[in-house]
């Protein structure tokens, strides 16, 4: 039939479900409710295909800013949802922020030098979705030199940030990215758990406690 819409099975991205023609129960007013009751710090705890990544996926393109990051313009992907009748949170918080988003799905390994080199290529490659760094008169020599070294690889293509700077990858980036858009980085972690569970049955579990808890100490602090 004609205009049918598809269901979006394994859809975890809100521009393709928003563009794919895909039927989507309208969540963006999750959205209104995290911006009239602010805090630092959000845990967003449902089961397993909840939507917790379409969520988050829909949170970035809200919040992000950049024309130079994105290749279509935010309002429209958000056209009739109800979110877009929140005339006044739309015009103060669309488009208005910097976001790093990662997920952790795939930072785990069998010991745990093989789930740093995950966390490093995880973290590495948002890291160099922000390349204009490089070219921004809003940070100085030493920063760049600094977000230099976080998408630094040798002939590989391995990541090879030390131990001691993938500790505050996290705080670095968002700290270029607030100086560059004057406004303060939103971060979206998304499987935060799953590096733990994996060194749980590893073996290697109080070494990735203490890692990543300074990782996101460093950054949410």
């Amino acid at each position: 039939m004609v205009g049918k819409l598809k269901l979006p099975m394994g859809v975890e991205n809100f521009v393709e479900m928003r563009t794919g023609e895909f039927y989507y129960v309208d969540k963006t007013g999750l959205i209104k409710t995290l911006l009239e009751n602010p805090a630092k710090v959000n845990l967003f705890t449902r089961p397993r295909r909840f939507g917790k990544t379409l969520n988050m996926s829909m949170l970035k393109y809200f919040f992000e800013a950049g024309s130079d990051i994105m290749p279509f313009k935010t309002d429209t992907i958000f056209d009739g949802l109800e979110i877009s009748r929140e005339k006044e949170l739309c015009e103060k918080y669309m488009g208005k922020f910097p976001v790093i988003s990662i997920t952790l799905k795939g930072a785990t390994g069998e010991n745990f030098e093989d789930a740093k080199v995950m966390l490093r290529r995880t973290i590495g490659k948002e890291a160099m979705r922000f390349r204009f760094l490089m070219e921004s008169d809003r940070i100085d020599d030493t920063e760049r030199n600094q977000y230099k070294a976080l998408i630094g690889t040798d002939k590989t293509g391995t990541f090879t940030m030390s131990d001691d700077l993938l500790k505050d990858s996290l705080l670095m980036l968002s700290q270029f990215l607030k100086k560059h858009y004057g406004n303060g980085t939103v971060m979206l972690i998304d499987e935060y758990d799953v590096p733990l569970d994996k060194a749980y049955q590893a073996g290697y579990y109080d070494s990735m406690v203490e890692f990543i808890r300074i990782l996101f100490g460093n950054a949410f602090k």
